[in-house]
C-alpha cells in the first residue's frame, strides 16, 4: 500500500489522491488503508517516509564522500536530476503543498523532509570545518535552505527551465567563491573572518 499511495500521488496528484486510488494502485481492497492506517494522509505520510529513507540510504556513500561545497552541489544536481526524472520532487513538492493547511500531514511530511536536510547538514559541517564562513554561517539553517532550494526548483522548472538551469549555475559560484576564500592568505583569511563577523552583528 505504500508504494501504491505513491503511485496513485503521480497519477493523481494529492488532491485526486483518494483511499479508493490508492487501494486500486495497491491491488487491495481499500478498507485495509482504514484498517493499517487509519487515514489516507497518515498512510501518505508514511509512503513518504518510507520513500525517502530509502532515497537517502542510496545516496549515502556520494555524500559520506563530498569534500568541497562544489561537490555537494554536484551530488546535489545529480540527485535533483534523478529525483525529478523519477517523480520523487514531484511527489514530495505536492505533499508538501498540501500539507500547507494539513497539520496532521504536515508533521509527518516535516519529519520526512528533515531526513535530506540532516544528511546536507552532516556533509556542511564537514566540508565548512576551518572556514572562515562556518565561524559564523547558521549551518543547520543553510542545510534548509539548499534542502528547500532543490524542492522549489522542481516547481519552477515546470514553467522556466532555462531560469531553473541558471539558479544552479548561480549556487555554484557560490561554492566557488567560498572555495576561493578558503584559500586566501593568512591575512586576507582574518581581515575576511573580522568583516564577516561584524556584518553578522548587524
Amino acid at each position: 500500500m505504500l508504494d501504491g499511495a505513491l503511485a496513485a500521488v503521480r497519477d493523481h496528484g494529492v488532491t485526486g489522491t483518494s483511499a479508493r486510488s490508492i487501494a486500486a494502485a495497491a491491488g487491495v481492497n481499500q478498507a485495509l488503508v482504514f484498517y493499517h492506517f487509519g487515514s489516507v494522509d497518515d498512510l501518505l505520510g508514511a509512503a513518504c517516509r518510507q520513500a525517502t529513507e530509502q532515497r537517502v540510504a542510496h545516496y549515502a556513500d556520494r555524500f559520506a564522500a563530498v569534500t568541497s561545497l562544489r561537490e555537494l552541489l554536484e551530488v546535489g544536481r545529480d540527485l535533483h536530476t534523478t529525483e525529478l526524472a523519477q517523480g520523487n520532487v514531484s511527489v514530495l513538492a505536492q505533499t508538501l503543498a498540501a500539507a500547507q493547511n494539513n497539520e496532521r500531514l504536515a508533521e509527518s511530511i516535516r519529519g520526512t523532509f528533515q531526513l535530506w536536510t540532516a544528511e546536507i547538514e552532516t556533509v556542511l559541517h564537514r566540508v565548512l570545518a576551518g572556514s572562515p564562513i562556518a565561524e559564523v554561517a547558521d549551518v543547520p539553517g543553510l542545510a534548509q535552505a539548499i534542502s528547500s532550494a532543490f524542492v522549489g526548483l522542481e516547481l519552477f522548472e515546470g514553467i522556466d527551465a532555462e531560469g531553473g538551469r541558471r539558479a544552479l549555475d548561480a549556487i555554484d559560484q557560490l561554492a566557488v567563491l567560498v572555495e576561493v576564500m578558503d584559500e586566501l592568505g593568512p591575512l586576507a583569511t582574518r581581515v575576511l573572518r573580522s568583516r564577516i563577523k561584524r556584518a553578522g552583528r548587524k
